[in-house]
């Protein structure tokens, strides 16, 4: 049986888990379908997600139409868990992205399918809620096209639009509006099929070349064809079904291949036990496999697959093995994280290889017990293997925890979470912005075994270079490989890596190459009676010792600034509020383009700092009349002025 894995991605409030109940109900999974306001929905079983009615976690659901498997993934809709998203992404073989007949297009629409046509995911677009009064079919439409992508067409005509008694009627080959949109759309794409239609228009026109052209154009990221419907009265939702198993392409991979899988999920069992969900590229992982994974390119290690479980008619059930292509849960592997991948991660694709933008936030956590402060560390480091993230960062002078965030709803859900699941009552200390520091120029030092000031059994010597933005940090050897043992030489990279987190300001040096320029150390050395002499003798601490000294001298002759993160927003106001929103702009710290009329609209696209985003975004309703709509997504960092004398507070956000 063939397998399809599908994302359900919406603005939040869009109405996409109230869809994945009436798909599960429609293909005959579930008898009753649930609701989010009463909190009885398949997708949404965590009791915040129950609590506030919207997406927290993305769950899988599997259901089977026209012998096709479909795991369905049900996907967090608000922006401060974009990251739950993003991680999904890279899993998909397909996806409905789900726009409010009444909202319409809203700013997360805009940033999903973006990045889904960047990532060239096959994509379904389902126009939801047309019983709702003040739904719309044509100038939707024309939003769609405009906003989101112009290779659309309608499946679809609607009467009684706004009403409860809203139907759907299929579009077919007799419609001639539908044929002459669909093959103009389809020839745009196809020179081929162009061709064929000059030569013979009425062969070309026959509804199963169209459908079965429809189908190679959206399987290729080409097309997107627009359902509409109600997932609450469930009209149109038959016709979606029939597009999601006839139009989106089912998984591929070869199950006797090597194994290829992605980690994209992380969840604990009622035990405590660390349960990871896969998507297999390729070949087939069985109960107690030896399993090899890897992070950035690094292997990690080896462990056992002890269970595993696959996803079947809307439940995960216990399973011997799960192949290429399917989703699955695998058990025993207790040091593996999100992002991981799985045997060969060559075979992964760009997809699954994809790196979204950081959280630009950070918060201080601080129990509100003193005596919680264990626990608080386990728990929030048992949070940060769930949603990689958070970025649990602890503060080893004022030993403070802190974590990264995007944005206040985030922080809300964390409390809530700590409180209810660890028993754990804490308070959040003033949100600051996630900086960096970038290397102004090159800088080296070194401290050599047996001469002052150096207390260490161990030589390091160390130059530091700026390295292209985004390319991470080098580490290499100006020395001999064998000038002493490989385990120092390991001690020196690690200590490296984890001093470059704070650099001479308290923020992460990111982008930069390393290298080792002095090596040395004292020989093992014992007594006449064979007793080792850790006094004469070089020990890998010696190493882990000196290196940050070292390092961070030769960080201060290089000499660092403080870099803040920038958003670059696309900001749609009513061209009577311009006057009104230029000058918040300003004093916010933008930095906007020339504006550009479109209708009664002034479109506005800029840079902001990542700290003042979550400030507009409070004013913007009061600044329009509520008919402003923001995007903005991390762009690019840039120095804070004086940020080279700044402290690792550099960055407030604004009160």
């Amino acid at each position: 049986m063939r397998t399809l894995n599908l994302g359900i991605l919406a603005h939040v409030d869009a109405g996409k888990t109230s869809l994945t109940e009436r798909l599960l109900h429609s293909v005959g999974v579930i008898d009753e379908i649930g609701s989010v306001d009463r909190g009885s929905t398949q997708t949404d079983s965590l009791a915040l997600e129950r609590q506030r009615g919207i997406t927290i976690k993305s769950a899988v659901v599997s259901f089977v139409v026209d012998g096709i498997t479909v795991n369905l993934i049900d996907t967090p809709g608000h922006p401060d868990f974009i990251a739950e998203v993003e991680r999904v992404l890279g899993v998909l073989d397909g996806a409905v992205l789900v726009v409010s007949a009444v909202e319409g297009v809203q700013a997360q629409t805009r940033v999903l399918m973006r990045t889904l046509r960047r990532l060239r995911v096959p994509t379904l677009v389902f126009v939801n809620k047309v019983d709702r009064a003040g739904a719309r079919y044509e100038e939707l439409l024309r939003d769609i096209a405009a906003k989101l992508t112009p290779a659309i067409v309608p499946m679809g005509a609607v009467t009684g639009l706004g009403t409860r008694d809203a139907a759907v009627r299929p579009h077919t080959a007799d419609d001639a509006g539908f044929t002459a949109r669909l093959v103009d759309l389809l020839a745009d794409h196809d020179d081929a099929f162009l061709a064929d239609y000059v030569r013979d228009e009425a062969s070309a026109s026959q509804d199963r070349r169209l459908r079965g052209e429809l189908a190679a154009q959206t399987g290729r990221a080409l097309v997107h064809p627009v359902f509409f419907g109600s997932a609450i009265t469930g009209a149109g939702v038959d016709s979606l079904v029939n597009g999601i198993s006839g139009l989106l392409p089912a998984a591929e991979g070869d199950p006797g291949g090597p194994v290829a899988g992605t980690v994209f999920k992380v969840e604990r069992g009622p035990a405590g036990e660390k349960i990871a969900c896969v998507r297999l590229f390729s070949g087939t992982v069985r109960v107690r496999d030896l399993l090899r994974f890897g992070r950035a390119g690094q292997h990690l290690g080896e462990e056992k697959v002890t269970a595993i479980s696959v996803f079947e008619r809307g439940t995960a059930v216990p399973c011997g093995s799960v192949g290429a292509g399917r989703i699955g849960r695998l058990w025993g592997l207790g040091d593996i994280r999100i992002g991981d991948t799985l045997g060969d991660p060559q075979v992964t694709g760009p997809a699954a290889a994809h790196h979204f933008a950081p959280p630009s936030l950070e918060t201080v956590v601080v129990p509100r017990r003193r005596a919680d402060a264990g626990a608080l560390h386990v728990a929030l480091t048992q949070l940060a293997e769930q949603d990689p993230l958070i970025g649990l960062r602890q503060d080893g002078i004022r030993q403070e925890l802190s974590l990264s965030l995007y944005g206040e709803v985030q922080k809300e859900v964390i409390q809530e979470t700590l409180a209810e699941d660890f028993g754990i009552d804490v308070e959040f200390r003033g949100t600051t912005t996630i900086c960096t520091e970038r290397l102004l120029g090159t800088g080296a030092a070194a401290e050599i075994i047996h001469q002052e000031p150096n207390p260490f059994l161990a030589t390091v010597g160390l130059r530091v270079e700026p390295a292209p933005v985004g390319s991470g940090v080098e580490f290499g050897l100006g020395v001999e490989l064998g000038s002493m043992p490989y385990a120092f030489f390991k001690a020196v990279e690690e200590t490296v890596r984890e001093t470059l987190l704070q650099g001479i300001h308290g923020w992460e040096v990111p982008d930069c190459r390393v290298t080792m320029t002095h090596s040395g150390y004292a020989p093992r050395q014992s007594h006449s009676h064979a007793v080792f002499d850790k006094s004469m003798s070089s020990t890998a601490g010696d190493f882990r010792l000196l290196t940050p000294l070292v390092l961070r001298a030769a960080l201060e002759q290089a000499g660092t600034v403080v870099c803040e993160p920038m958003h670059r927003f696309h900001l749609e106001v009513p061209a009577d509020t311009f006057g009104a929103v230029l000058p918040a702009l300003t004093r916010l710290g933008a930095v906007p383009g020339a504006p550009v009329t479109e209708g009664a609209s002034y479109l506005l696209r800029g840079d902001i700092p990542a700290a003042s985003v979550h400030r507009l975004e409070q004013q913007l309703p009061a600044l329009t009349g509520g008919e402003g709509v923001l995007e903005s997504a991390f762009d690019h960092y840039r120095p804070v002025p004086g940020g080279h004398a700044r402290s690792n507070r550099a960055c407030p956000v604004p009160p």
